[in-house]
């Protein structure tokens, strides 16, 4: 049986010695309050847009649909999937790929927007966005239609481009909405993921600046040098957790991206991707950071 974890590892990095105890208790009791939002949400809010719940393939661009079904060729290579691909100059291996229609993009920003217009509870995205919602507390978002994007299509493409980091599976995720608009926040400082593999999926295309910026990967040593990848409406950058980067100064309007971590518990339970430590983990309610512990429920030694 698969349990969710945390891990403390990474806590030791980040936080001085008096911020620990109280980091250790939030990740303990952040599955518990999330899933406390999700049940008050799902009794008290009425979506505007109920279609954009569950993933329906003519959200879909054809082209993201050709390219899942291409990578999961047997024996493909990458040569072959490449002109199906846009490589982003200097940084690399990071691609951007179709994603969603502009149709579908405009029904999810007008469902996010009505959501947070309700004033309902929600949780910041992660720790260094302050704007923007966790899709797993918004009604059956994260299960309906996120799942099914990371299962059948996002995986079979990550699995070809980053065999190391994907394993044998991406199995779990974290994903959600993050809000850049003048007054909130404009930038992103540079940083790595909580994840194997990112997919970065711009909603919006009335914005200027706001570009992702790639340097190396965090085991290398710090460059002075970085690789600028502007968004495109309905298409994802797609790119290792690992690679350091961060998003430029949102100069005017309004930018808004669906942002999935994907991860795979047979990689991250050998080593904690944050501190690079063997996991040392404790139990928690929801996902926690998708480690896993399997438990054995006969007597290993009959």
């Amino acid at each position: 049986m698969c349990i969710s974890l945390i891990t403390k590892g990474d806590i030791l990095d980040f936080c001085k010695p008096l911020q620990l105890e109280e980091e250790q208790l939030r990740r303990r009791t952040n599955g518990c309050k999330s899933q406390e939002k999700k049940l008050w949400i799902a009794k008290n809010y009425v979506p505007v847009h109920t279609h954009v719940y569950k993933l329906q393939e003519e959200f879909l661009l054809p082209e993201f649909k050709s390219l899942a079904r291409l990578c999961e060729v047997k024996d493909i290579s990458i040569s072959k999937v490449s002109p199906h691909l846009e490589c982003m100059k200097g940084a690399d291996r990071v691609y951007r790929i179709p994603v969603f229609t502009s149709e579908f993009c405009r029904h999810l920003k007008e469902e996010i927007l009505h959501f947070e217009n309700s004033d309902l509870p929600n949780s910041r995205p992660n720790t260094m966005n302050n704007y923007g919602i966790i899709l797993e507390e918004l009604l059956d978002f994260d299960e309906g239609f996120v799942k099914p994007l990371r299962e059948r299509f996002l995986s079979p493409i990550s699995k070809l481009l980053y065999p190391e980091c994907v394993g044998t599976n991406l199995d779990s995720h974290k994903a959600f909405v993050v809000t850049y608009r003048v007054g909130h926040d404009l930038d992103l400082d540079y940083h790595y993921d909580n994840a194997e593999v990112t997919c970065n999926i711009s909603l919006d295309d009335s914005y200027e600046g706001g570009d992702l910026y790639f340097g190396g990967m965090k085991s290398e040593r710090r460059r002075d040098s970085f690789s600028r990848c502007s968004h495109r409406l309905g298409y994802g950058l797609l790119h290792r957790g690992q690679h350091l980067h961060g998003a430029t100064e949102l100069e005017d309007g309004e930018r808004q991206n669906l942002v999935v971590w994907m991860r795979s518990s047979g990689v991250r339970n050998t080593a904690c991707p944050m501190c690079g430590r063997k996991p040392s983990l404790v139990e928690t309610d929801g996902r926690g950071d998708g480690f896993t512990v399997t438990e054995v429920d006969v007597c290993s030694a009959s």
